[in-house]
C-alpha cells in the first residue's frame, strides 16, 4: 500500500490551498477532488469579492486556477470520492470509490459544506440564473433589484438584512407563522422598511425565461381551509433554511458539533486525532466564505509540516 506524507480530502478554496503550501513545503501532497471538483465555489457564476481580482473572476476559473497552482508544486490530484478512513492508527488508511487504499502520515479534511435546498425541481433549472444559497457571494448582483429569501432563522434574517442594503425590496418568505431568530434580528426584520415578511408561506415554484428567475409561486396556509396560492415577482432566491457538512464519514472518530460540523482546537485547525486537520467550511459554521476557506487552508497546511517536523518523519 502506498504511504504518502499528506493526503488532502476535498478541492475547494481550502483544500487547494492547503495542496499550494503542503507542496511547497516538499510534502508531495496527493489531494482528492470529490464529488464535486473545485467545491461550492462552482455553483456561483462572478466572484467579485476574492482578493486580488478587481473586476471579478468566473468561479469555475478561479478554481482551475487554484488546482494549476497546487499540481505547479507537486499536487498529486485524483478524481475520485473518498467513501472510507480509518483514523484508528497512524499511518491513517483512506479508501476511494474505486476500493484503492492510501496510508497518509497527515490529513486534511476539506470536504465542505452543502447548502440544504428545498428540493425543487425549479431550483436547479435556475441555479447560476437567479437561485443561490450565499446572499454574501451573490447580493451585489441584486443592487436596487427584488429579490427573496427563504428561511425563518437567524441565518435567514442575516442574509434579509445584507440584501436590504443593496436591494430595492426583500421578500422574507417563512414557513411558519414566526420567526425562529434571536429577538434582536426579529426587531431589525420587522423595522426595515424594504423587508416584506411573509408568514405561513411555502414556495412551490420559480419561473422565469430563459432560465432567468422572474418570479416565485406561493401558497399561504398550505394544506388549511384558507389555503392561497399566488405569484411574486423577483429577481433572485436566496436560500437561508441552513447547511449541512460533508462529514458522515468522519463522525465515528473526528469530534463535530451538534449540526456535524467538524470541531478543532482553538485557533488551530487541528482536529481531536493526532496529524488530522479540517479546514473550510466543514469546521466553519459562521462566515463559510472562500477567502476564509483558503486561510484556513493554509493554516493547516503548515501545521501538517510542523507536525511532521516535530515527529522526524519529513
Amino acid at each position: 500500500m502506498e504511504t504518502v506524507k499528506n493526503l488532502i480530502i476535498g478541492s475547494g478554496p481550502a483544500g487547494y490551498t492547503a495542496a499550494i503550501y503542503a507542496g511547497r513545503a516538499g510534502l508531495k501532497p496527493v489531494l482528492y477532488a470529490g464529488i464535486q471538483p473545485g467545491g461550492q465555489l462552482t455553483t456561483t457564476t462572478t466572484i467579485e469579492n476574492f482578493p486580488g481580482f478587481a473586476d471579478g473572476i468566473d468561479a469555475n476559473q478561479l478554481m482551475m486556477d487554484m488546482r494549476r497552482q497546487a499540481e505547479r508544486f507537486g499536487t498529486e490530484i485524483r478524481d475520485g470520492i473518498v467513501t472510507a478512513v480509518d483514523f484508528s492508527q497512524r499511518p491513517y488508511i483512506v479508501e476511494d470509490d474505486r476500493g484503492n487504499k492510501t496510508a497518509a502520515q497527515t490529513i486534511i479534511i476539506a470536504t465542505g459544506a452543502s447548502a440544504k435546498y428545498l428540493g425543487l425541481p425549479d431550483e436547479e433549472k435556475y441555479r447560476g440564473g437567479g437561485v443561490s444559497a450565499c446572499a454574501t457571494c451573490d447580493g451585489f448582483f441584486y443592487r436596487k433589484r427584488t429579490v427573496a429569501v427563504v428561511g425563518g432563522g437567524d441565518t435567514a434574517c442575516e442574509e434579509a438584512l445584507y440584501l436590504a442594503s443593496l436591494a430595492k425590496k426583500v421578500y422574507l418568505i417563512v414557513r411558519k407563522p414566526y420567526l425562529r431568530a434571536a429577538e434582536i434580528m426579529r426587531k431589525r426584520v420587522e423595522e426595515k422598511e424594504n423587508i416584506e415578511i411573509l408568514y405561513n408561506t411555502n414556495v412551490t415554484g420559480l419561473f422565469g425565461d430563459n432560465n432567468v428567475v422572474e418570479g416565485a409561486h406561493i401558497v399561504k396556509f398550505k394544506g388549511q381551509p384558507e389555503e392561497a396560492f399566488s405569484d411574486i415577482a423577483i429577481d433572485g432566491f436566496f436560500l437561508a433554511i441552513g447547511h449541512k457538512p460533508n462529514t458522515s464519514i468522519f463522525k465515528a472518530a473526528i469530534d463535530t458539533d451538534e449540526q456535524g460540523f467538524i470541531k478543532t482546537k482553538g485557533q488551530s485547525t487541528a482536529t481531536n486525532i493526532e496529524g488530522v486537520y479540517a479546514a473550510g467550511d466543514v469546521a466553519d459554521p459562521v462566515y463559510r466564505q472562500g477567502v476564509v476557506a483558503a486561510g484556513s487552508g493554509a493554516k493547516a497546511a503548515i501545521e501538517a509540516d510542523r507536525f511532521l517536523q516535530s515527529k522526524g518523519e519529513k
